[in-house]
């Protein structure tokens, strides 16, 4: 009887492995096909973004920065903050727009998050409005990395338009 009771465990590990596997290749095949299709646009992935439901794309062309669905104009961008529990750490304002870009840094609503969960966010600011690109609460500096990459391609590209 114990014998009998240890393989049908095993046959559910192993099921439940299979599944898994499966699973996982699945994700891996949609994440790849994502990535093709923003290449096939012509954009060049910056940061895959960790959101609830899967991962967000922060993507560029020659115009725009797309955020998921949501793009950006880079001529309309007055400035980009890498925002720490919604209060701004680093800045970058175009010299092209810097007397209509605010002088006071953006800051959001701080959600919290936990002990030792700091909230990594990159605020752009245009004017059509400011985007949050939200990086997450990852631990071990993988959202400050995803903050930072985003920050640093947006400035790059404003250094780049500044006369």
């Amino acid at each position: 009887m114990r014998d009998v009771i240890a393989g049908v465990i095993a046959v559910a590990l192993l099921l439940a492995a299979a599944s898994l596997a499966t699973t996982l290749q699945l994700y891996r095949r949609r994440r790849q096909q994502a990535r093709d299709a923003e290449g096939a646009l012509g954009r060049t992935i910056i940061a895959e973004i960790p959101s609830d439901a899967d991962l967000v794309l922060f993507s560029e062309d020659s115009e725009r920065f797309y955020y998921g669905d949501r793009s950006i104009d880079k001529d309309l961008i007055a400035a980009v903050r890498v925002l720490i529990n919604g209060s701004p750490m680093a800045a970058f304002i175009s010299r092209r727009v810097a007397q209509q870009a605010s002088a006071e840094a953006s800051s959001f609503e701080d959600r919290p998050e936990g002990i030792a969960r700091d909230r990594w966010d990159v605020a752009i600011e245009s004017t059509g409005g400011t985007a949050l690109i939200e990086c997450g609460a990852i631990r071990e500096r993988v959202s400050q990395e995803l903050a930072r990459a985003v920050f640093d391609a947006v400035k790059r590209d404003m250094e780049r338009r500044d006369p």
